[in-house]
C-alpha cells in the first residue's frame, strides 16, 4: 500500500483525512455534494498511515448519517472487477467498517450491502466479521453455501477452510454453521475446525527457538542467524540471555557489545542496559559511532528503555547533540527527566518539528513530556502539530498536551475534539470543554445517548452531567 496523499489541513479533505472535529463542523456547513464528495474519497482512498491503528470507521459512518449520504460510490468500489485482483485489506477494510457502524445505526442497504459483498468480495473475512455483529442468525445461514463455496473439497481447500476457521476475528458464523440442519454445511464446518484445533495444537508442540541448556554463544548465534534472514530478534534473545547467562560469561557479553556479530551486539546492548550494567552507556555512545544502522538502532533503543539516574545524566549531557543519539537524550528526557529539562525538551520538540515536519516518529515522546512536564512554552508548537499532523494518534497526544499547557484549550480545541475520530480524544474534550458553548452541551448529549460511543466517553460525559446537572 502507498502512503496517502493528505491535503492540506485548512481544506474539507484536509480535514476529513485527518478525522479531526473541525472536519465534520465544516461538512455540516458546506454544500451538500461537496461534503459528500470528499467524505466518499476518504472512505474509498484510506488516509491513514496506519490503518491498523487509526480509527476513522465510526467517525466517517456518523457523517454519513448526519449528510444522509447514499451508498453508491462504496458500493461501487467494493463491487468493482479489480475487486477479484488486490485482496489487501487496506483497499476495502475502511469502507466494509464503515458499512458495519452505518448496519449498527439501521441502515439496511448498508446491511445488505455487506452481505452482498460477503457472498462475492475478495475480502469476504471482513465484511463476515462485521456481520457477526450485527447481523441476525438468519442472515448469517445464508451466507454459509457462498462461502463454503469458496473452498475445495480437495485437501488443499479443506486445509484453507481449516485456517479460515482457525483464524477468524469472530466465530460466531463458524460455530452458527457448524449446528446448521443441512449436514452439507455443519459437516464440513466442524471438520475444519477440528482440523484448525489439531493445526494449532501442533505449532505449540514445535517451537522454535532457544531451548534450556544454550549457551551465550548459542543465544548469540540464534540472533545473527534471525538477522540474517530478515528477521530481529535481539529483543527475545536478550530476554533468553537472563535465563541462561551465569556471573562468569559477563565479559563474553561486553566484548560481544562492543565488536560482536550485528545480531550479538544487538541481543548484549539490549541485555546490558534492561540489567542497568554501568557500562552499557558508553557500549551505546560507541555503537552509535561506528555500529551498522540496525546496531545503532537497537543501542539507541536500548538507551530509551534505561531507567538509571546515570542514564538520565548522560541524555542530559547528550542532549545537545546534532545527531540521532542527541535526539534520544531528547526523548529519554521526555519520558523521565525533571522540571529542570524542560528546556531541552522544548528545544528537541522545535528541532524535530523543524528538521522533520509534524508527523515525525519522534515527536510521539516528546508531545507526551511536553505535557508531563507542563511546559507551557511548548503551547504554540503543539497547537502546531495538533493542526498538521496526518495522524489521529499524534493529534490525540497534542491535545492531552496542551489540556495541560494552554489555559485557552478548553474554550478552543477541546470544543472541536468532541467530534474527533478517537476515542481517546473525545473523551480527552468530554472531561475539558466549556459548556459556554451550546455545540458542546448538544454534543454531550448527543455522545451519551450514541450506543455506538465507547464506554469510556459516555463515562466522561456523564461525570460531566454529574459536575453540572443545571447547565447540561
Amino acid at each position: 500500500m502507498f502512503d496517502p496523499v493528505i491535503a492540506p489541513s485548512g481544506t474539507l479533505l484536509g480535514l476529513l483525512q485527518r478525522g479531526r472535529g473541525d472536519g465534520t463542523l465544516h461538512a455540516l456547513t458546506a454544500p451538500r455534494a461537496e461534503a459528500l464528495q470528499a467524505l466518499d474519497h476518504c472512505v474509498l482512498h484510506d488516509p491513514r498511515h496506519d490503518w491498523q491503528v487509526e480509527n476513522r470507521s465510526l467517525y466517517y459512518a456518523r457523517l454519513y448519517l448526519d449528510l444522509n449520504g447514499g451508498l453508491d460510490a462504496i458500493e461501487a468500489h467494493l463491487l468493482d472487477p479489480g475487486d477479484a485482483l488486490d485482496a489487501d485489506e487496506s483497499r476495502t477494510g475502511l469502507a466494509l467498517a464503515v458499512l458495519g457502524h452505518l448496519a449498527s445505526y439501521g441502515r439496511l442497504d448498508a446491511l445488505a450491502l455487506l452481505r452482498r459483498y460477503a457472498a462475492q468480495g475478495a475480502n469476504w473475512a471482513w465484511a463476515l466479521d462485521e456481520l457477526a455483529l450485527r447481523d441476525d442468525d438468519a442472515g448469517l445461514r445464508a451466507l454459509a453455501v457462498p462461502v463454503l463455496a469458496r473452498f475445495g473439497t480437495d485437501p488443499a481447500g479443506e486445509a484453507e477452510l481449516a485456517a479460515a476457521v482457525r483464524d477468524a476475528f469472530e466465530p460466531r458464523p463458524w460455530r452458527l454453521w457448524a449446528d446448521d440442519p443441512r449436514q452439507s454445511v455443519s459437516a464440513r464446518v466442524r471438520a475444519a475446525s477440528e482440523a484448525g484445533s489439531f493445526d494449532r495444537w501442533q505449532q505449540q508442540m514445535r517451537p522454535t527457538g532457544p531451548r534450556p541448556g544454550w549457551s551465550v554463544d548459542a543465544v548469540f548465534e540464534w540472533a545473527q542467524q534471525g538477522l540474517e534472514r530478515g528477521a530481529a530478534l535481539h529483543v527475545p534473545a536478550a530476554r533468553c540471555l537472563v535465563a541462561v547467562a551465569a556471573p562468569e560469561d559477563r565479559p563474553e557479553i561486553l566484548a560481544a557489545a562492543r565488536s560482536g556479530t550485528d545480531g550479538a551486539r544487538c541481543t548484549a546492548l539490549r541485555y546490558l542496559a534492561d540489567s542497568g550494567a554501568p557500562e552499557t552507556l558508553d557500549l551505546v555512545e560507541a555503537a552509535v559511532a561506528d555500529g551498522p544502522g540496525v546496531v545503532v538502532d537497537a543501542a539507541l533503543d536500548a538507551f530509551e528503555r534505561m531507567r538509571t539516574p546515570a542514564a538520565v545524566d548522560r541524555a542530559r549531557r547528550w542532549a545537545q547533540r546534532p545527531d540521532v543519539l542527541g535526539a534520544a537524550a531528547g526523548r529519554v528526557l521526555a519520558c523521565r527527566g525533571g522540571a529542570k529539562d524542560s528546556d531541552l525538551v522544548l528545544g528537541a520538540l522545535r528541532e524535530a518539528v523543524r528538521g522533520e515536519g509534524p508527523d515525525a516518529p519522534t515527536l510521539w515522546t516528546l508531545v507526551d513530556g511536553a505535557g508531563r512536564l507542563g511546559i507551557a512554552c511548548a503551547a504554540p508548537v503543539l497547537r502546531h502539530i495538533y493542526r498538521e499532523t496526518a495522524s489521529s494518534h499524534l493529534r490525540g497526544r497534542a491535545a492531552r498536551a496542551l489540556a495541560a499547557t494552554d489555559p485557552s484549550f478548553a474554550a478552543g480545541f477541546a470544543v472541536e475534539c468532541l467530534w474527533d475520530c478517537e476515542e481517546t480524544t473525545r473523551e480527552l474534550a468530554a472531561r475539558h470543554a466549556e459548556t459556554g458553548d451550546a455545540r458542546v452541551v448538544e454534543r454531550l448529549r448527543r455522545l451519551a445517548a450514541d450506543p455506538a460511543e465507547e464506554d469510556e466517553v459516555q463515562t466522561a460525559v456523564r461525570s460531566r452531567f454529574e459536575q453540572d446537572p443545571q447547565t447540561l
